[in-house]
């Protein structure tokens, strides 16, 4: 096959820039080494590179071919905060509180990149009509880097798209389930400072007001439907006990099945702090961050994904990798519960394809708006040990291992081989795209985050 020929030839390459993320972690809007090293290497073969796409300084469109279907590949390349971990089986950071891949998206980065190579080989030298396209997403993990490209007026030119993750499993994301959207905000508390012994009477106490709020939401809880999530972090809570804060700021992820419902647990939220802000005499200000849609998957397409992850031969691990991952596994906090249910007995890393899911997942990715613009459904395979917990130093661990780029390849040929399906019958994209306007039943996307919200700048991180 094509693709796999061009995947493999690519290998080092793919695995090289996968390593120098890894050793070159960077948070989410500042992934600037990333974009520079894919925007170049997709250059380097062939394809048409725009870096600063829609008005993210991050993202990067890569288009080569002409035609229908328009397959378009998301890729993702930001770490998490405080994550760093050496490649080790006991935890240890590389430099203490920087940046780690404990999602593992400098293999997402890299797959994407190596599902494109092979989607242009089989376009060249099958001579089908087709269009690859690759998209650079950045910031993933706060939730809102599509949606921002979303509303800058991105994949509105795809037929269909694919994601892929690295995973414990060989499986497709929630194939009949979905994953919750969110809406994520700031809300800064602004009081009157005061000696909070001699004159405590003076002071309006933004920390009081923060933490009313936090009391107003917690009984929000009992009046909302199943599926919400609310969930909070303090960001800054006065800096003496004898000092009576002036600010105050608490951050708040909303989260649940539907838009529909982040939008009405969040405005009873926002009523929420307002009240506390009212019953404190301070004033709040609140910064919307973004927010995100649930997930939609396209049957037709996980099928067809599916089917890949079955033709595709899969990662053979070594023992070195197998004796690696089962230390890890030893360190996990499910490994009594997932050992008692003999869900350790063969090997320490997934070596089997999963049958299609039928469960929601409470966790949020941005992938989600891009669902509800084109059909799209992501796919996962085994890139660290069974029983690593989600953004965990174990992830972070195997991301920069053998395991990791073996599972990152696999994800790539599947990718690569599911589009060569599509490209050679045409129809299946059809049938994917009248599912997915059932879906919708006559809605169109509606991005979450306001114009006047704007695209956050690269930092140091």
């Amino acid at each position: 096959m094509p693709y796999l020929k061009a995947i493999d030839a690519a290998q080092p390459a793919l695995i090289d820039i996968a390593a120098k993320m890894w050793d070159c972690p960077e948070t989410a809007f500042n992934e600037v080494n990333a974009c520079k090293w894919i925007s170049e290497y997709l250059a380097s073969q062939g394809f048409e590179v725009e870096t600063g796409y829609v008005g993210l300084p991050t993202a990067i469109k890569a288009t080569w071919g002409s035609g229908h279907p328009v397959i378009g590949i998301l890729a993702e390349y930001d770490a998490l905060p405080g994550m760093s971990q050496k490649q080790q089986a006991t935890k240890e950071p590389v430099v203490v509180g920087a940046p780690g891949q404990a999602c593992g998206h400098n293999l997402l980065g890299m797959a994407s990149v190596g599902a494109v190579l092979g989607m242009k080989a089989e376009l060249e030298e099958k001579k089908l009509s087709g269009t690859v396209v690759f998209l650079g997403c950045p910031a993933e993990e706060v939730l809102t880097g599509k949606a921002f490209m979303a509303r800058n007026g991105a994949f509105r030119d795809l037929d269909l798209a694919f994601s892929w993750h690295g995973s414990t499993m060989n499986t497709i994301t929630d194939a009949d389930g979905v994953m919750t959207g969110l809406n994520s905000a700031i809300f800064h508390f602004k009081g009157r400072t005061a000696h909070a012994g001699g004159d405590p009477y003076n002071g309006r106490s933004a920390l009081d007001a923060a933490e009313l709020m936090s009391v107003g939401a917690n009984y929000l809880r009992e009046h909302v439907t199943s599926d919400v999530r609310i969930h909070y972090s303090y960001k800054e809570a006065g800096t003496a006990p004898n000092i009576v804060p002036d600010r105050a700021s608490v951050w708040y992820y909303v989260r649940a099945m539907s838009r529909e419902a982040i939008e009405d647990t969040y405005d009873r939220l926002v009523k929420v702090a307002k009240g506390a802000a009212m019953m404190t005499e301070t004033e709040v200000e609140i910064e919307f961050l973004g927010g995100c849609y649930n997930t939609l998957n396209n049957h037709v397409l996980a099928e067809t994904l599916h089917q890949a992850q079955l033709d595709v031969e899969r990662p053979v691990w070594t023992e070195e990798e197998k004796a690696f991952a089962a230390k890890l596994n030893e360190q996990s906090p499910t490994y009594a519960a997932m050992k008692a249910a003999g869900k350790l007995d063969g090997c320490p890393i997934c070596d089997f394809v999963n049958e299609l899911q039928h469960n929601n997942g409470y966790g949020s990715t941005d992938v989600g708006d891009v669902m509800h613009i084109v059909p799209c459904t992501q796919i996962m395979t085994a890139t660290c040990n069974l029983a690593a917990p989600g953004h965990s130093w174990q992830i972070a661990a195997c991301a920069g291992n053998s395991i990791g780029f073996k599972g990152m390849i696999y994800g790539a040929k599947v990718m690569a081989d599911a589009a060569a399906k599509i490209y050679e019958d045409p129809t299946i994209a059809e049938r994917a795209k009248a599912e997915f306007d059932e879906a919708m039943k006559g809605k169109t996307y509606k991005c979450p985050i306001p114009m006047e919200v704007p695209v956050p700048s690269p930092r140091n991180n």
